[in-house]
C-alpha cells in the first residue's frame, strides 16, 4: 500500500505567515494499527492544516509521514499529544520543526528511474552520483520484487531529482548513461511535465 497526497506548493514553503510554522512527523506502527487515521483527526482538532502526507506499508510495519503547518500555540497543541498518541497506538513517532528556506529556482526537475538485479549497492551508487554533482533529491521510491520468467530478485527505484542550470542535460545525459551501462542499470532520465 503507498498512499501520496501532494499539496505542497512552492509559494507556501518560501513565505510562511509570520506567525505560521510548519512540523514534519514521520510515525511507524504496526500493520494492523489504522493509526493514520487517528493521527489525522487530532491534527484537525489542534486546528492544523496538513501540506503533505504520504503512508506506505513496509514488511509488518506502516510508515506515515506528514508535513502540517499552524501558529505556534496550535503546533504546541499537537505536539502536546503525541505521547498519548504512541503509548495507545505503540506507535514510534519522531518531530523536526523545518527551518523555512528557498529552493533554488531555477532547477529542472526531472524524473529517473532505474531497474537492476538486486544489489544492495545500486541505490547507494546512484544517490552518490547525483550528490557528486550537486543534485537534489526530492523523493525516492523503491522496491524489490521477483521477476517473472526468472528465478532472481529485481530493484525497482524512481527518483524525483533537481538538476541545477550550471549542469549540461545532454552532457549529463551521456554521463548518467555511461555510469548505468557500467552497472548494469536499465535507467530512464526524462524532464517531468506538468
Amino acid at each position: 500500500m503507498f498512499i501520496k497526497f501532494r499539496q505542497f506548493n512552492d509559494k507556501l514553503q518560501k513565505k510562511l505567515p509570520r506567525n505560521e510554522m510548519q512540523l514534519a512527523i514521520t510515525a511507524l506502527g504496526h500493520n494492523q494499527t489504522n493509526f493514520i487515521a487517528e493521527i489525522l483527526p487530532i491534527v484537525r482538532d489542534c486546528k492544523c492544516s496538513i501540506l503533505e502526507i504520504r503512508s506506505s506499508r513496509l514488511a509488518q510495519s506502516s510508515a506515515a509521514y506528514l508535513l502540517i503547518q499552524g501558529n505556534w500555540n496550535q503546533i504546541a497543541k499537537f505536539e502536546n499529544t503525541l505521547d498519548t498518541i504512541q503509548r495507545r497506538l505503540d506507535l514510534k513517532i519522531h518531530t523536526l520543526r523545518p527551518d523555512p528556506k528557498d529552493k533554488p529556482k531555477d532547477c529542472v526537475p526531472y524524473s529517473l528511474e532505474t531497474i537492476s538485479l538486486d544489489r544492495d549497492n545500486i541505490t547507494e551508487a546512484i544517490t552518490s552520483f547525483l550528490f557528486d554533482r550537486q543534485i537534489d533529491i526530492e523523493e525516492i521510491t523503491g522496491s524489490c520484487y521477483q521477476a517473472p520468467y526468472i528465478q532472481t530478485s529485481v530493484f525497482s527505484t524512481k527518483f524525483v531529482i533537481l538538476i541545477p542550470p550550471q549542469l549540461h542535460l545532454l552532457a549529463l545525459r551521456e554521463e548518467f548513461l555511461d555510469f548505468c551501462d557500467q552497472l548494469n542499470i536499465d535507467a530512464i532520465l526524462e524532464p517531468i511535465k506538468r
